[in-house]
């Protein structure tokens, strides 16, 4: 069974301009919409795309933590949320008038108890259970939240992905993630260097794995993407042809398609080609990847 982490989900608001947004005036919207995130549950909704059960974990709270839970349930997720006893799951806004304007919401404070229950559910994970840690950690939780985490699983036989950026990244290395994935970008900063071509990035995905990552995933925006497997092989894919409308999410969705074809497949070719055509489904869309959009993409990777 996958488990994906949400520390702060959220409901995104978006609100779609005719015009460019004008300060200290009325701006009246062409249309609106409400999308239930945070980068774990984005991979949950993938993977049911593609038939792989998925229990998305994390914490919510007051009426517009029951109002995701309620929506996620609607589309067929499996959740099992902490539910804070104050506070209120955030409410993000997203203004698209050409530019893209964001209000992120903080999101409820979570105190030691609600993260201790958190990682009482985790003890339960079994030998073989994937774990996914996507994102930020709340400013109310440690800075070191992820590898307090993978240290309390170690011996299980839990296979742990980390997708996060800078020293959240690179601190959990020793703890041996089963695969991570860092963006190119990501990639540079943690090796301390500027980054051209694939035989650098290789190069630097090496220095990760040295370090403990079983497996390294590196996006490459509309490059595709590298990965070096565990048994050293470097991969390398490319992307379907296509329109980015929307970028967010494409990375979680990346991440979905992986696992789920390395699961279905045992193949880290095949996991990387999946995990492709439902990141680029994503990016040409303007939500989360349908089936039918992968299937498309897939038939020309």
């Amino acid at each position: 069974m996958i488990y994906t982490v949400t520390f702060n989900p959220a409901i995104d608001y978006v609100v779609r301009l005719d015009t460019p947004l004008q300060a200290g005036t009325v701006n009246r919207a062409a249309g609106e919409d409400c999308v239930l995130g945070g980068k774990g549950i984005n991979v949950s909704g993938v993977l049911a795309q593609l038939d792989c059960p998925s229990v998305a974990l994390g914490f919510v709270a007051g009426e517009t933590g029951a109002w995701l839970e309620r929506g996620l349930a609607a589309q067929g997720l499996q959740t099992d949320f902490i539910h804070l006893s104050s506070g209120m799951t955030r409410i993000n806004v997203k203004i698209k008038a050409g530019q893209e304007t964001e209000l992120n919401g903080a999101g409820p404070a979570i105190p030691p108890q609600a993260m201790e229950a958190l990682q009482q559910k985790l003890d339960a994970l079994r030998p073989g259970d994937i774990l996914v840690l996507a994102g930020s950690i709340p400013s109310s939780l440690p800075a070191d939240t992820y590898e307090r985490v993978l240290k309390r699983l170690q011996g299980h036989g839990v296979r742990a992905v980390v997708d996060a950026a800078g020293q959240l990244l690179a601190n959990v290395l020793p703890y041996g993630p089963f695969l991570i994935k860092p963006n190119h970008h990501e990639l540079a900063e943690i090796v301390g260097r500027a980054l051209h071509g694939d035989e650098e990035i290789a190069a630097a995905a090496h220095e990760l794995q040295e370090q403990g990552a079983r497996n390294v995933l590196v996006s490459m925006a509309g490059d595709g993407a590298l990965l070096l497997d565990e048994t050293g092989v470097v991969h390398r894919i490319g992307t379907p042809e296509g329109t980015v409308i929307n970028s967010v999410g494409a990375g979680d969705s990346m991440l979905a398609g992986f696992l789920a074809g390395y699961l279905q497949s045992g193949s880290y070719q095949d996991a990387l080609r999946l995990g492709t055509a439902c990141g680029s489904a994503t990016a040409f869309s303007l939500g989360l990847a349908s089936r039918k959009e992968i299937d498309l993409l897939l038939e020309q990777l």
